[in-house]
């Protein structure tokens, strides 16, 4: 369909590679900068599904433009320019290995971990006693593997520093920059109505600095509660009103799938599909304060080509 962008298949001015990931299109431009298509793919339980959510890449793209502008005194992003809503040019880093999760809700994966009987997450100890989205004294960071394949895998600190997947003292400025950016990235949505439930950041190096890289502050990345009905839903004990893919996780099982073998994906009807797309422009809304500007989407993948072969004749 013209009116979702499902898949990339461009060739640009000096363009070297391309990489295609379960949401995003990475096109390497030279050898100094990377060009991100952030597609309306959608995907849950590590399983990429088949149907576009149209204008989902143009919100998450936008979103993290701006919470990576937000956020640039605390830390250089590799973020140059947007040269289409669905696009953003910038700088090539070489990634750790690693996602930065941070938690401030017990909620989610960390609640079905803990549900389970667990009480240890990521080497961090976790009390009894503990409800369903309940806050955490102090935001705690939970890291995974940063898997090219497969399934993230939660790992500790001291696992990370033992391996040699990031040194002692990178890893130790990593906690600070997320606890930093998790700090600003909650008053933002606090200013906007939004708790910031849970959130991860990806870094990387270039010339020997430490850069936040690829993007931030989304639904895809993160979990967001309404502030207004919080505290009376967890004292009931009812689920709370959110904006993340949770709710797609959700509907997936309640129709029988999560990501398992043998599991058959369900079919989002034209409703449900619609219901998606609203939910992210929703979201895009409360956590920017800005009304979402429909494009033109009547022919995605041309405007894209355009736009990006025009904003790459003036890069050197």
């Amino acid at each position: 369909m013209k009116d979702q962008l499902v898949k990339s298949e461009f060739n640009f001015p000096n363009q070297k590679s391309i990489y295609h990931g379960k949401v995003r299109d990475v096109y390497e431009i030279g050898e100094e900068y990377l060009l991100m298509i952030v597609s309306d793919r959608i995907s849950a339980f590590d399983v990429i599904l088949p149907t576009g959510i149209p204008y989902k890449g143009e919100v998450l793209n936008q979103i993290a433009s701006k919470s990576l502008d937000a956020t640039s005194d605390i830390v250089p992003n590799w973020k140059i320019a947007t040269p289409d809503p669905a696009v953003t040019f910038g700088y090539k880093c070489e990634p750790f290995k690693v996602e930065m999760v941070i938690r401030g809700y017990l909620t989610g994966h960390a609640w079905r971990e803990y549900k389970s009987g667990k009480r240890s997450l990521c080497g961090i100890a976790l009390p009894d006693g503990m409800k369903e989205n309940q806050k955490f004294d102090t935001p705690i960071i939970t890291p995974t593997t940063k898997a090219d394949v497969g399934h993230d895998e939660d790992i500790s600190k001291e696992e990370i520093i033992s391996q040699g997947i990031v040194s002692k003292e990178d890893y130790e400025e990593l906690e600070r920059i997320t606890h930093a950016l998790f700090q600003r990235g909650t008053e933002i949505a606090d200013q906007n109505g939004l708790i910031l439930v849970d959130t991860k950041y990806e870094f990387g190096k270039k010339d020997g600095k430490i850069f936040l890289i690829d993007e931030i502050h989304t639904p895809d990345s993160s979990r967001y509660f309404y502030a207004d009905t919080y505290q009376e839903n967890y004292e009931k004990g009812i689920d709370q009103k959110q904006l993340s893919k949770e709710f797609v996780r959700q509907w997936l099982i309640e129709n029988d799938f999560q990501g398992r073998d043998g599991d058959k994906l369900p079919e989002f009807t034209p409703e449900f599909t619609q219901q998606v797309s609203q939910r992210y422009i929703e979201l895009y809304e409360y956590i920017t304060g800005d009304k979402f500007i429909r494009t033109d989407i009547s022919d995605i993948q041309n405007r894209i080509e355009t736009n990006v072969t025009n904003y790459l004749k003036s890069v050197d």
